[in-house]
Formats: structure tokens, C-alpha cells, sequence
């Protein structure tokens, strides 16, 4: 406060009424007070009074979206993992919007958190490699993030994606549609389902796209499905989340659809729903527990790195898929 103060030729009474709303100050010192924050970086302590500048002991959990199921779960893990070692965990979704993205980094950034781990809207932004710049120690969740500079925490997706789709062209399956989307977020799936139909005579992978990774976008996909001609149907399709596949699955059979004897169905993710669905489903495990294991044990490595009591590498460590199979291709 003392350098924004001095930046701003004002006092630091009035640095201190402008960050605190006190309509006293005039116009022309808070637009001073205001520039000199933003020239200098400077982030208001929220918990001042009671940290006295310190790091709060409370990790920040940022994800995409926390009514996914797989989110939930990998928040659960890392609470309990963060707890484990005496931390305690702030867990806060941005919606994929990148402008909560950013309100949501600045006010753990504020709150003095150890650390952050973000499953980040549009891959490594300004903002994350400023706050990393502060101080704070960010391990992201996410296997597009391309942030090789920072530490991450991915899932071989594309590994998954071959997994899955050579279950189903095992399973006799040959025209094969791939669902999910936005494209960009799940292409490493996608490319694996490719690479896998490639190795097979007279296999095919066709894309239907959708909006979101949710139950109503499987409904939607399931609609466009029973649209096309029963030759154009597909045999198999690989849903990029299990949501799109239970929505899908759930279309499927109100329109008289059998799985999996008319169309088989893989997912991805393993949430609790796959294995409890009507007809259980086939997936693509994700290790939520040991993802968030090895999220919260990278913030400690980023930490005692930049305190200079030991070496740190920062860069992806990458986690192995697995096939569950269940009834839903026919297993």
C-alpha cells in the first residue's frame, strides 16, 4: 500500500478508503489510486489483518464446471488429500467463462492461498502466469492446457480415445460415431478413436459435435442420430464424457433403440452414474483420486522450489487411462 500510495502521490489513508469503498474520496485520487494498482501489479490482502501478509493455509481449486460429476469428484479427492496435510481447500467454478475465470483467480490470489490448482477455460492466460509470477504456486488440470512451463496434471487422452474405440471395433463394431464437444476441448479423444478405426479394414469414425459435455447434449445427439437413414446409422459410438453417454443412452432407448445390440456405447470419465446407469456403462477410467493426489503434492514441490529448498521441473505428469467394460458395449 505504501508503494501504491507513493505511486499515486496520495496517502495511504486514502489507498486504504478506495480499496474499502469509502465514497469520501474524490473521483480524480481513486482513478489515481486505481492506475497506480494497475501499474504496479499490486493485489489487495483481503485477509490482512489476520495474515499480516503471510500465504493463508487454504488451497484454491478452480474447475471448468463443478455439476460435472468427474469435477466433483476430483474436488472431493483433492479436499481430502489437501486435509491430509493440513491445508484446507476454496473450490469455486468458472462455467467455462473466461471473464469468471479471472474474477475467480483474483480473489484467491487475494485471499493469500498456498497455492491453485485450474482446469483453465482457454489454456495458459496472462492472468495465471501473472499470478504465478506473484508467488503463487499454480498446478493446472488439464491435458490441452499447453502450459509445458507450468506444472500439470493430464489424462492421455488420446491413449483413451484408442482404448475405446478399439473395445468397440473388438466388439464387431465398424461404423463408429464419435460425440462431444467442443471439439477443441476433447481432440485428443477424438484423435485416439481415429488412430484406432485407422488400424481396422472397413472401420469409419463420424463426428457428431455438440455445444457442451452434458446429459442434454447426448439427448440432442441421440435425436440427430435416429434422424439419419437406419443404413447411415452407426453401430458403435464413443461419447467424450459419460454424461453425453447416458443422455444419449437414455434418448436412444425411449426411441425403441436396444444397447447394446443396435448401437454399442463407450464413455469417458468412470463418475459414479456409469456403473449405476440402467444399462451400465462401458468407460474410460480417469484416476480422480491419484490426479488430485499428485495436484496438491506438485503445489507443495512448486512451494519449496521457490523457497529455494529444492530442485522442481515443471512440465505435464501424465496419467494412464483404463477401460471399465460393462453391459453398454455389450460386455
Amino acid at each position: 500500500m505504501r508503494e501504491v500510495a507513493a505511486h499515486a502521490g496520495v496517502s495511504m489513508g486514502t489507498v486504504s478508503n478506495v480499496l474499502n469503498g469509502v465514497p469520501t474520496v474524490s473521483a480524480r485520487n481513486a482513478e489515481r489510486v486505481h492506475r497506480a494498482i494497475a501499474e504496479l501489479g499490486f493485489v489487495p490482502n483481503s485477509h490482512a489483518r489476520q495474515l499480516r501478509g503471510s500465504a493463508a493455509n487454504s488451497i484454491g481449486m478452480l474447475v471448468l464446471n463443478i455439476a460435472n460429476p468427474f469435477f466433483a469428484e476430483v474436488a472431493h479427492a483433492a479436499q481430502v488429500a489437501a486435509e491430509a496435510g493440513g491445508s484446507s481447500m476454496m473450490i469455486a467454478s468458472s462455467d467455462q467463462d473466461p471473464a469468471r475465470e479471472l474474477r475467480y483467480l483474483r480473489e484467491f490470489e487475494e485471499a493469500r492461498v498456498r497455492g491453485l490448482l485450474v482446469a483453465p477455460v482457454e489454456g495458459v492466460t496472462d492472468e495465471l502466469r501473472a499470478v504465478r509470477g506473484r508467488g503463487t504456486p499454480v498446478v493446472l488440470l488439464n491435458e490441452h492446457a499447453d502450459g509445458r512451463d507450468f506444472c500439470s496434471v493430464t489424462l492421455d487422452g488420446t491413449q483413451g480415445g484408442r482404448l475405446a474405440v478399439s473395445h468397440l471395433l473388438d466388439a464387431g463394431r465398424r461404423k463408429i460415431c464419435f460425440v462431444g464437444g467442443p471439439v477443441g476441448q476433447v481432440s485428443d479423444r477424438l484423435a485416439g478413436a481415429v488412430q484406432a478405426a485407422e488400424a481396422v479394414a472397413g472401420a469409419q469414425v463420424t463426428v457428431i459435435g455438440t455445444a457442451d459435455l452434458t446429459v442434454a447434449e447426448g439427448v440432442n445427439a441421440a435425436r440427430r442420430i435416429m434422424a439419419l437413414t437406419p443404413t447411415e446409422r452407426p453401430d458403435g459410438v464413443f461419447a467424450a464424457n459419460d454424461l453425453v453417454a447416458l443422455g444419449l443412452m437414455m434418448e436412444l432407448s425411449r426411441a425403441g433403440v436396444v444397447v447394446p445390440d443396435d448401437i454399442a456405447v463407450v464413455g469417458y470419465d468412470d463418475i459414479d452414474f456409469a456403473r449405476t446407469a440402467v444399462v451400465p456403462l462401458t468407460t474410460i477410467a480417469q484416476p480422480q483420486e491419484e490426479i488430485a493426489r499428485l495436484a496438491i503434492s506438485l503445489i507443495d514441490e512448486e512451494r519449496q522450489a521457490a523457497a529455494g529448498r529444492g530442485s522442481h521441473e515443471h512440465g505435464p505428469r501424465s496419467l494412464a487411462p483404463t477401460l471399465v467394460v460393462r453391459a453398454s458395449s455389450g460386455g
